[in-house]
């Protein structure tokens, strides 16, 4: 399992809870990752747990 170092500000998707929406990371130290999800609010979640989709910086950007 590749696991990526999250920093605040990055674009995320929790794999497992699609109706959360995006969440952008609020801070992050060790495994521990605070997100704030668009449909969810602030989130808490541990990393070595929970394989978060990283999304790149164009996400939103139209096609």
């Amino acid at each position: 399992m590749i696991r990526f170092e999250f920093e605040p500000g990055a674009y995320v998707r929790h794999p497992q809870m699609p109706q959360w929406g995006v969440g952008q990371v609020q801070s992050a130290i060790g495994s521990r990752v605070t997100v704030m999800f668009e449909n969810a609010g602030k989130i808490l979640i541990d990393s070595d747990v929970v394989n978060l989709e990283w999304l790149q910086p164009d996400w939103n950007s139209p096609k």
